[in-house]
C-alpha cells in the first residue's frame, strides 16, 4: 500500500508542476486498497468551472497510466 501511495505521488509531482503553472495546486488525501485516489484541488483550481474536467481528463487519465492499480480519483 505505501508503494502505491509514493507512486501516486510520483505522479502527483509532474501533475502539480503542470497545475502551478494555471495557479493551482493538488493535495493528496488518500489511496485506498481499491485503488481510488483522493485529492484536493487547490488556488484557482479550486474555485475554477472546468475542475471536473482537470481532475478527470488530467489527473485521472495520468494516474491510471503511470500507475498500475488505480481505478478512479475523487475530489475531497
Amino acid at each position: 500500500m505505501q508503494d502505491l501511495k509514493e507512486d501516486v505521488e510520483s505522479v502527483l509531482g509532474v501533475i502539480r508542476n503542470a497545475l502551478r503553472m494555471e495557479g493551482g495546486d493538488i493535495d493528496l488525501i488518500d489511496v485506498s486498497e481499491e485503488g481510488v485516489v483522493t485529492v484536493k484541488l487547490l488556488g484557482s483550481c479550486a474555485v475554477c468551472p472546468f475542475s471536473q474536467m482537470t481532475l478527470k481528463n488530467f489527473v485521472e487519465r495520468e494516474l491510471k497510466s503511470n500507475v498500475v492499480g488505480i481505478k478512479e480519483v475523487v475530489a475531497a
